[in-house]
């Protein structure tokens, strides 16, 4: 812990990250289960995939911002204006009058929410050594596996029972709490200086990155419009790129994200992103279409990734002082591909146990690869660049959804059209866009096949990416005995927080 924040209460802070993070991971899951219901009042089916779409991309894109942001102004204020922004969005929401309407407030609810994940572990780092920030994370990381419970029993709830405008109303009690757990008991020492903000390059990086990830998102619009998106991207990246090489205090330090282990954690996280999301999207689909097995067993395997991630987050720091982080990392990971070796051999009659145990291995290798990650690109640098190098690792977790998710689903699509031959690939379409068409494929054999052949590549591509993700660790720079032998940091490592054995190695081969 840093002197900037000895004066804090940590357990009531942590109490605060707690909720905090709790309301955004329950607003994923509790949203996603009463949209066909919000749907159903509003009309505009044809934007359904949008009131998604708008709230990740905003998350996505300013999560790089509030991390640089929190670095000037510190912590604290970042936090509670994005619980802010996100409160006031929530409570807008519920009064939607239109799925337009929607949409625009999902938009201003993930620019809130791009502020709460990456700063609030930003603070955890900031207040916990080494060894005991693996416990804390662990909790955190329970608390996603509580939300992923919890979050579509209250959805249907609430549906079912009152108003679906309290699926966003719940968050306002809990953010009001959190708001007031923060000030009252988050104390830091900020060193007052003068900061020129970088708002052109916060400007270009968000029309780059919106659109990149709208082009990601919405690879049916067209020739000409993809066309328009990419050129945008290339443009606008080129001139962010020149911006944040000459201004005095850029929103993204290309000299920290081109560090080594900054850039090799932030690629070991992009793939691993790629390979999860493969499981994700493509695991219930098998499970209910190739199986013909109920949602609720669909997210039985599931539920087993959401167990290994935070189990293996929770071990972490004993893996660290017994095995060092290296080796945490890199022998540990390979649970990760070990797990997605489970998918290309699934069958048509394979048991869903199996894929259960698949996706549990592979949520163990993520929980170990996500934690480590963030563990090393904290240790590297100082206060003063935390925030920053925290938000790069969420950003490339998120980047890392979207190219999966799209490279996945273009691969699903390729592979119906391969094996279906003309008219089965038109009957296969046309049962998954009947809502109870997935259920029902089973009972067609030769449609069953074509889905499951098709499901089939988009296994094997998810089994490679894993497979680059552990061979990607091995680039991360790290020493040996990092997070097991014991440096005698210098006096002003010992003010910043910041591992010695990291930083030189770091430093070295930068």
């Amino acid at each position: 812990m840093t002197d900037r924040v000895l004066k804090t209460n940590r357990p009531l802070v942590i109490v605060s990250i707690v909720l905090a993070t709790f309301m955004v991971a329950i607003e994923a899951t509790i949203v996603a289960t009463a949209m066909p219901h919000i749907v159903g009042e509003l009309g505009g089916f044809t934007y359904y995939s949008w009131v998604f779409s708008a709230f990740l991309l905003a998350q996505s894109t300013t999560t790089i911002i509030y991390g640089k942001l929190s670095d000037t102004f510190g912590r604290k204020p970042i936090l509670v204006v994005g619980i802010v922004i996100f409160l006031i969005a929530s409570t807008f929401a519920g009064f939607a009058w239109s799925m337009a309407s929607l949409i625009g407030f999902r938009l201003l609810q993930g620019i809130g929410a791009g502020a709460i994940t990456p700063v609030a572990m930003t603070v955890v780092g900031d207040l916990y050594t080494l060894e005991k920030r693996a416990k804390v994370q662990g909790g955190l990381a329970t608390v996603w596996a509580f939300s992923a419970v919890m979050g579509p029993l209250a959805g249907g709830l609430i549906v079912d029972y009152v108003s679906w405008g309290w699926i966003f109303w719940i968050n306002i009690p809990l953010g009001i709490l959190t708001i007031i757990g923060f000030v009252l008991f988050l104390h830091e020492t900020i060193e007052h200086r003068q900061v020129k903000i970088d708002y052109l390059g916060t400007v270009l990086f968000s029309i780059a990155i919106v659109s990149l990830l709208i082009m990601l998102t919405e690879t049916n619009a067209g020739f000409v419009v993809l066309t328009g998106l990419a050129v945008l991207v290339i443009v606008a990246g080129y001139l962010f790129f020149l911006q944040e090489r000459r201004a005095p205090e850029p929103i993204i330090s290309l000299e920290l994200w081109s560090r080594r282990l900054i850039a090799t954690s932030n690629t070991v996280v992009l793939l691993a992103g790629m390979a999860l999301i493969g499981l994700t999207t493509m695991l219930p689909i098998y499970v209910q279409g190739v199986l013909g097995r109920s949602p609720l067993v669909a997210g039985f395997t599931l539920t087993m990734l959401i167990v290994g991630w935070p189990l293996a987050v929770m071990l972490s720091g004993r893996f660290f002082s017994t095995f060092g982080i290296r080796n945490t990392l890199r022998v540990g990971s390979c649970m990760f591909p070990l797990g997605a070796a489970f998918l290309p051999f699934l069958m048509i009659d394979s048991s869903p146990v199996v894929a259960g145990i698949g996706a549990f291995m592979m949520g163990f290798g993520m929980g170990l690869i996500n934690f480590t990650s963030i563990i090393l690109v904290q240790e590297s640098v100082d206060w003063s660049m935390r925030g920053s190098a925290t938000a790069s690792i969420i950003f490339s977790r998120s980047l890392g959804n979207t190219l999966g998710a799209t490279a996945l689903g273009a691969i699903l699509n390729a592979g119906i059209l391969y094996f279906g031959s003309g008219e089965l690939a038109v009957q296969l379409h046309d049962m998954l866009n009947q809502p109870a068409g997935l259920i029902n494929l089973s009972s067609n054999p030769a449609i069953q096949a074509v889905f499951y052949s098709a499901l089939h590549w988009t296994f094997w591509g998810v089994f490679v990416v894993a497979v680059l993700t552990f061979i990607t660790t091995w680039l991360v720079p790290v020493s040996t005995d990092a997070g097991r032998k014991k440096v005698q940091p210098t006096t002003e490592q010992q003010v910043e927080g910041i591992d010695p054995a990291l930083v030189s190695l770091d430093e070295k081969q930068s």
